[in-house]
């Protein structure tokens, strides 16, 4: 059994846990925090998400909340699931985990997640649906039956968006080889605004076009103004930008309006900011991410370390800017789960390093044999 401490990388520990087969215990869960130790809600959902599917999984928790044992079980997923995410956390706390656990099932998953939609904290729907899944498409070779689909969106505090996310079966993963980063080709984007005057979607992307448009001609940026039943409960607006570049890498940034009960816990700013600068924000967060080269942005770090390490017993080898602390945490778990350590080359003309491993070979034991 795994011993860690902390609530850092809760969900990364039980995913690799569950793949690995490895069982965990965790201590020390906000042991310090006076007011509220323990699990969080939102942490409690998510080991609620992973006993639907999975079967004869066992999760035992102390009476505190500050101590947890994981007995993985097997991966089952299937269709027509649902969860609530609540709204302690965004939907994209919980679709990370569950692109790639979904791969490893036996039966093909599709779920649907009601919740917040966009959020400042975690990665929003309109990331995942143009960055992550073609990403996992490109890196993992996989035609088609990975999709997100947007059925409503939601904001904070209140909530009230749904997706239905679509996740196909693989025997095992091929490997990753993504070393050619190319240059930027073209932008291209998404502004979003819920229950408030349609007007904000246009103000957003004057505000991106206003940095972008001095360095790249080709710059289109999308508008998404919902109302009505398909906006949720509370009002809300943001942007997510896209680069691709000459050899189909996509690089990512976003950012969007904090629901101001939000901003104590958060720590944000954000929403002080009127549109404009929200776009101005997510154009410079977007210029930041190109300057740090590399494939992949530093959002996407973690999970491209994670196919690599699952994939096949030979060489996979992928081009990265400075590594984000989630990553090198990344790097840590990959190790401790499944004996993979990678091998790190720095490119000093480039301030870029090359990360190559051999794959732990995991295969998927819970898809049928036809």
């Amino acid at each position: 059994m795994l011993r860690f401490k902390g609530s850092q990388h809760f969900r990364q520990r039980l995913v690799c846990s569950t793949l690995s087969g490895r069982p965990i215990r965790i201590d020390d869960i906000r042991a310090a925090d006076p007011e509220s130790p323990g699990l969080r809600d939102f942490e409690a959902s998510f080991l609620r998400l992973l006993e639907k599917l999975t079967n004869g999984c066992v999760v035992e928790i102390n009476e505190t909340g500050t101590s947890l044992k994981y007995r993985p079980g097997v991966v089952v997923c299937g269709t027509a699931l649902s969860h609530d995410c609540g709204t302690s956390r965004g939907i994209g706390y919980f679709l990370e985990p569950l692109v790639v656990l979904g791969l490893f099932g036996k039966k093909p998953l599709s779920i649907t997640l009601r919740g917040i939609t966009n959020d400042s904290v975690d990665p929003g729907v309109d990331t995942f649906r143009t960055v992550t899944l073609p990403l996992m498409r490109k890196a993992l070779g996989l035609e088609d039956g990975l999709e997100l689909r947007v059925v409503s969106r939601g904001a904070a505090p209140g909530g009230g968006g749904e997706v239905v996310l679509r996740v196909p079966l693989v025997k095992q993963l091929a490997a990753v080889k993504m070393e050619d980063e190319g240059m930027v080709k073209r932008i291209r984007g998404v502004a979003y605004s819920m229950k408030v005057s349609p007007q904000v979607t246009n103000r957003l992307v004057d505000g991106a076009r206003g940095v972008l448009n001095t360095l790249l001609a080709d710059v289109y940026v999308f508008t998404d103004a919902t109302s009505g039943a398909a906006s949720g409960k509370s009002p809300g607006y943001g942007i997510t930008l896209v680069a691709e570049t000459t050899s189909g890498c996509l690089i990512s940034a976003e950012a969007c309006h904090v629901a101001p009960s939000r901003q104590q816990t958060e720590g944000g700013t954000q929403g002080e900011l009127v549109p404009e600068d929200i776009g101005t924000t997510a154009a410079r967060l977007l210029l930041e991410e190109v300057r740090r080269g590399g494939v992949v942005d530093g959002t996407h770090q973690g999970l491209l370390l994670l196919l690599c390490a699952l994939g096949p017993e030979e060489a996979n080898t992928l081009r990265l800017g400075p590594l984000a602390p989630a990553a090198v945490r990344t790097l840590r778990h990959i190790r401790d789960f499944f004996g993979v350590t990678f091998s790190l080359r720095t490119e000093r003309s480039s301030n870029t390093l090359f990360a190559t491993c051999v794959g732990a070979n995991i295969r998927n034991v819970s898809r049928r044999v036809t």
